[in-house]
């Protein structure tokens, strides 16, 4: 009984905390500004003007959910500390074990939400759009880019968000050369976003029969989905569209067709390419959209005052130093060089446990450390 009635101080001690939560969340503002926005949707005149119109349900659903998920973990808290409290009459030492796993459960749970507080960028709540790049090194390099690409669809797949490939182009004997990925999800963009960068690794390569230690790299690009509420001003004059055959992931039908689209703007230099929707328009309707994200991320990180000012693109994303090392060999170790963040087991990381480097990057960016 005593493992009990030590979990029960533990969970009690935490009411305090999700009640502050509740401030911090500003939940009283997202209540009054969501009964602002229901009855500027009940308005007979609200589908008159489209764009407004979904930004308000646009705003709606997030304010909605951002409620709802402390509301259920509130209740969860309270109908755990009740099952404790029964167990603990009923001299019911049989649900200790049970009770235990689900307290952990939700300490990570509010642990998460807690995080969210932090998320307060512009683009934040949006989708992500991850860009993989191989570095130089052929096969060993592109092997590296794909095992990314696993890493963070892992990732994916552990948030219950949606992964949506949207170009793949295969290495040369393994692997893979570029691809870029839609991560769909609350906050995906605002969690994703710690990863942009240069990623290192240290391994003996299955790749070289003399069993040497190599060094490989891999970029990834990291941008917010935008949407059609955001208006971005391209000239058609500014768009060159080419059309190809499809190959690689994305399944037979891609290859029937010349229904792939690779769009360069020229002003820029920036070219995106999507191939693995069903049609030519759809692929040019996702191009479009990471095309809008880049040089929207751009324009802003340079300060500029409109897309026009945007020149020598290559250069002004071109790589720099890695922000994390992965270390197969001699050890094993993954290491965050902008937070110190470490982690041990590789295996785990690889598999898609890279919450801590993601969390120690937004705490420290709270802080003004980044």
């Amino acid at each position: 009984m005593l493992l009990l009635e030590e979990l029960k101080l533990d969970l009690e001690n935490y009411i305090p905390k999700i009640k502050e939560l509740y401030d911090t969340l500003e939940l009283d503002k997202a209540k009054k500004t969501l009964e602002e926005l229901h009855m500027q949707a009940s308005a007979h005149d609200f589908w008159d003007d489209l764009e407004r119109s979904q930004r308000v349900l646009q705003t709606t659903g997030l304010l909605e959910s951002k409620i709802e998920n402390y509301n259920k973990l509130s209740q969860k808290f309270e109908d755990c500390l009740t099952m404790i409290e029964i167990s603990i009459e009923e001299n019911d030492e049989q649900s200790a074990n049970e009770l235990v796993k689900e307290a952990d459960v939700l300490k990570n749970e509010y642990e998460a939400l807690k995080l969210t507080t932090l998320l307060n960028g512009e683009y934040d709540s949006h989708n992500a759009i991850l860009t993989f790049h191989a570095g130089a090194g052929g096969t060993e390099a592109q092997d590296w880019a794909e095992m990314l690409f696993r890493m963070y669809s892992k990732w994916s797949d552990k948030h219950g968000f949606k992964t949506k490939v949207l170009d793949y182009l295969d290495g040369d004997e393994a692997g893979m050369k570029s691809a870029s990925v839609l991560i769909e999800g609350d906050n995906a963009y605002g969690f994703l976003k710690s990863e942009n960068g240069v990623h290192r690794l240290v391994r003996i390569s299955p790749f070289d029969a003399s069993g040497r230690r190599h060094t490989s790299f891999a970029s990834l690009e990291v941008l917010p989905e935008i949407d059609d509420t955001i208006v971005v001003d391209i000239r058609p004059e500014d768009l060159k569209m080419d059309v190809y055959r499809a190959s690689g992931a994305g399944g037979q039908h891609i290859n029937k067709t010349s229904s792939a689209v690779r769009l360069t703007h020229i002003p820029s230099g920036i070219v995106v390419a999507c191939q693995t929707q069903r049609s030519q328009v759809q692929n040019k309707e996702y191009a479009l959209k990471m095309l809008k994200s880049k040089l929207i991320e751009i324009k802003e990180r340079e300060h500029l005052e409109k897309i026009d000012d945007i020149k020598g693109i290559q250069k002004e994303i071109a790589w720099g130093a890695q922000i994390r090392s992965y270390v197969f060999m001699p050890y094993t170790l993954a290491k965050d060089h902008r937070t110190s963040f470490e982690s041990g087991n590789i295996g785990a990381v690889m598999d898609g446990a890279i919450d801590g480097f993601i969390n120690a990057y937004l705490v420290d960016l709270s802080q003004g450390k980044i």
